[in-house]
């Protein structure tokens, strides 16, 4: 397998703790690890530091630190550092070109690369066409990380209305890689026209729930039968689909979801599912670009 995985650096415990399980992630893949820290200009018209300069040498050396430390636990990953100044989105979206995901850490609705989670992580999730992967870190990190082994199975909500190749295709392939299985989720709302009444109606949800499970299992077949030995589940429900999710993935090694990216006025949007299980979701979250 070619590529690599990407991983954002800050010093961070939250940058830490998703640096680790970005080597993890490289280890599983055979793939290298790049591990890139962005220094932002202080104002508009600021001259970019050398690199060599006083101001960058603390960064540098958290970030060799940081990889010394990676290539101790995981002796067989290439493991490569690159510290550099300019805009955080521009920089992580230029380094995740060609890349099998890049990896970005985040701590509830704290910081995410020194950014309020919103801004930069949600900027590069709209501007990338690689896999963003969000890591939560925990009130312990980095000390525990080393507890975030992977384990669970996999937690993936489909919208069977869109195209979901890619999100497919990611979900089986990290299933076998790490020998777990997958829980596919289909929520949606009730359609307008059903009244009140029906929607409590035990024979119209039946109805609902049996047309979109029979639509999910078309949709998975070709997939399954590409991955023989992946076990799934397939689970199709009335209810909010972000919701359903995080309630679902609290025990799952890694929900997936997929996202859309709609370009407006007020910039680049991934989607309100995406939106939702990312800022409340407790376990990784991978964000697949829907092609």
């Amino acid at each position: 397998m070619t590529g690599s995985v990407v991983a954002g650096f800050d010093g961070s415990p939250q940058s830490s703790v998703a640096a680790y399980w970005a080597a993890r992630e490289a280890d599983l893949r055979a793939v290298p690890l790049r591990l890139v820290h962005v220094q932002e200009p202080s104002a508009p018209g600021h001259v970019f530091r050398a690199p060599d300069g006083p101001c960058r040498r603390p960064a540098q050396h958290l970030l060799a630190q940081e990889a010394d430390e990676l290539r101790r636990a995981f002796p067989a990953v290439d493991i490569s550092v690159r510290s550099v100044d300019g805009r955080p989105t521009d920089v992580l979206s230029e380094s995740a070109a060609g890349s099998d995901m890049i990896v970005l850490g985040s701590r509830g609705l704290g910081p995410v690369m020194g950014f309020v989670l919103g801004s930069v992580s949600m900027a590069v999730m709209g501007a990338v066409n690689c896999p963003v992967v969000s890591v939560r870190a925990k009130n312990d990190a980095p000390a525990g990380r080393r507890d975030e082994a992977p384990c669970g199975d996999l937690t993936v909500g489909v919208d069977v209305r869109q195209h979901c190749e890619a999100l497919l295709g990611f979900a089986f392939d990290e299933a076998e890689r790490r020998g777990c299985g997958i829980r596919f989720l289909s929520a949606w709302a009730l359609p307008p026209l059903v009244g009140y009444g029906a929607a409590y109606d035990p024979r119209v949800h039946a109805q609902l729930e049996m047309s979109a499970k029979a639509s999910l299992d078309d949709v998975l077949l070709p997939w399954k039968k590409r991955y023989p030995d992946v076990r799934t589940a397939a689970q199709a429900s009335v209810g909010h689909a972000a919701a359903q999710l995080v309630d679902c993935g609290r025990e799952a090694g890694l929900t997936v979801v997929g996202r859309r990216v709609r370009d407006s006025s007020l910039g680049t949007r991934i989607g309100p599912v995406a939106h939702a299980v990312l800022h409340h979701a407790r376990t990784p979250v991978v964000v697949v670009p829907l092609t």
